[in-house]
């Protein structure tokens, strides 16, 4: 797949929330034995620096790899950006980025001066992109209004944006808005909750295809030209979840999964509380 000033990016990425919590690079590694090269952390999941241990301990060149990371909320504003990059920088043992993106769009769903902040950040985001120090630059959890922000006053429009994406929790028109305007999805959480794996239809359909409900679900996200972000602990899962080309869904099965009744929502909105769920 490629990003809309020409950087090519895997179709299938590995998402490194939570995947260090053993404090140990242990896991990761096994995701680039299984084949992985394309990783997604961020400032705020802790785990930048396991995966730099990942990625030297493998032999495997640094450039063989995409490696996306994140700007958390208290990083954000023009002043503070360059300060955190560095941070990260640091943290993976890099001296660039593939993907660099805007966590959030506000810091708390009630804080009044966002587009100015999102503003703000978004051109230190353009400078780092315009020195070379990182490859694409985009957002993560911006809904259509707040893009529409930053499109109002940028020099480089966003690359990515990554949402919470899965069946039940689709978000037809964020991810509508940004594949009309070229703005690649990328999907967090896109197998849901245990919810959407034991949903009938996501099992009917695993059934009908000979593949596991996970896969049913990553499926859906490749499908559709999104680039969905599994975890996994265990090889033979992590095999399983890059194993997405071998077989293709039904255009109506697409459509059936796409129009499920809402299931397994994090409880995650950038304009909201979070609900617990």
């Amino acid at each position: 797949m490629k990003l809309r000033n020409g950087v090519e990016i895997p179709p299938v990425a590995f998402g490194t929330y939570k995947a260090a919590d053993g404090k140990s690079a242990d896991v990761l590694l096994t995701a680039i034995e299984a084949g992985y090269r394309c990783f997604d952390t961020a400032s705020f999941y802790g785990t930048e620096s396991y995966l730099a241990e990942a990625v030297q301990r493998s032999g495997i060149p640094r450039e063989k790899f995409f490696i996306s990371s994140k700007l958390w909320k208290t990083e954000m504003g023009y002043e503070n950006v360059r300060a955190a990059f560095e941070r990260t920088l640091e943290n993976l043992k890099t001296d660039y980025l593939d993907l660099y993106l805007i966590h959030w769009p506000k810091p708390d769903p009630d804080y009044k001066e966002w587009k100015a902040l999102d503003a703000g950040t978004w051109k230190a985001m353009e400078e780092l992109y315009e020195e070379g120090r990182v490859r694409a630059v985009g957002l993560s959890n911006f809904l259509p209004h707040h893009i529409e922000n930053l499109l109002k006053n940028c020099r480089i429009e966003p690359m990515a944006d990554q949402l919470e994406y899965h069946p039940g929790y689709s978000q037809e028109a964020a991810v509508r808005y940004c594949q009309d305007r070229d703005i690649l999805v990328q999907a967090w959480s896109p197998i849901g909750r245990q919810r959407v794996l034991e949903e009938p239809l996501v099992k009917e359909l695993a059934e009908k295809y000979g593949v596991s409900p996970a896969r049913i679900c990553l499926k859906f996200a490749v499908q559709r030209g999104i680039v969905p972000l599994p975890k996994a602990s265990a090889i033979e899962r992590m095999r399983e979840n890059l194993d997405l080309f071998s077989f293709e869904m039904e255009e109506d099965d697409i459509w059936r999964l796409a129009t499920m009744p809402q299931t397994g929502w994090s409880g995650e909105h950038p304009d909201r509380p979070r609900v617990q769920i």
